[in-house]
């Protein structure tokens, strides 16, 4: 249990860490002062991001989709690379295929039906509850809470959020949150999962090597115009976090919130302010 203590402790502090965009990015991108947010400011390409650190096994890099731009066909791009950001002469004006055909990147445009690579006879994977506090993926356990988009509270905000517990919200809409990870496999390599809203898309790539460094790369691309990196805290839900699943579990909407009989700091996180 000690053990399970300090490994859950060493991960939360490299998340935080490796919570923000690098340094080397795309000629059309702007990083705000933190790093985290990330806006095309021209164009539709030249918006390629990747992770400040080489991400560790069963870390996820999440994004949140910020800002759309219409007139553009196409939409965010996310996957993998074992390609230091700092090596690169050039950062490549395309993920797909300009990055992807420097070998040893995966990347895959986001969409609700999104690629997935199946065994023979594999069936679709049990995604478990909505209410449930852990995405599963393999042997890597992930706080579901965080990887779930939520609406500003308002007058119609329980109707966005339905449409992300049923997973019919599309995966590019705005506060839409994506993210990438690297699960090891018995062979020493590893699968690609790509997280859309809570959801696990499945592998979407395989035999990825490890004894590389790999970093997240998020695409701007298109009609994606600005992403939000969004930390994600490894370890046990709060006291807090569980009352706030239970609570919204049992309520038709989150204005019905104001009603309980609750502290006021408890009901302002309960409706995510």
């Amino acid at each position: 249990q000690g053990q399970l203590k300090i490994a859950v402790s060493a991960m939360a502090s490299r998340c935080r860490l490796a919570a923000r965009f690098h340094r080397v990015h795309g000629t059309n991108v702007r990083l705000d002062a933190s790093r985290t947010l990330a806006t095309r400011v021209e164009s539709f390409a030249n918006g390629l991001c990747f992770s400040q650190e080489p991400l560790a096994p069963g870390q996820v890099f999440l994004v949140e989709i910020e800002e759309k731009e219409l007139g553009w066909c196409g939409h965010l791009r996310v996957g993998l690379t074992a390609h230091d950001p700092q090596s690169l002469e050039v950062v490549p004006e395309y993920s797909l295929p300009d990055l992807v055909n420097m070998g040893d990147t995966w990347v895959f445009a986001i969409t609700r039906s999104h690629n997935r690579v199946t065994e023979d006879g594999e069936g679709a994977r049990a995604q478990g509850s909505p209410w449930e506090p852990f995405l599963l993926i393999e042997r890597v356990r992930i706080p579901r809470d965080t990887l779930v988009g939520r609406s500003k509270p308002g007058r119609y905000s329980h109707i966005l959020d339905d449409l992300f517990k049923m997973n019919v919200l599309p995966a590019t809409a705005r506060r839409s949150r994506i993210g990438v990870l690297y699960a090891p496999q018995p062979d020493g390599t590893a699968d690609m999962h790509i997280v859309i809203n809570g959801e696990d898309m499945g592998p979407s790539a395989r035999r990825l090597p490890t004894t590389r460094p790999l970093y997240a790369v998020v695409d701007v691309f298109a009609s994606t115009k600005s992403v939000r990196v969004i930390p994600v805290d490894y370890g046990f839900p709060s006291l807090q976090t569980l009352c706030r699943l239970v609570i919204q579990k049992h309520i038709v909407h989150r204005l019905a919130i104001d009603g309980l009989d609750l502290p006021p700091l408890l009901k302002s996180f309960c409706k995510h302010e």
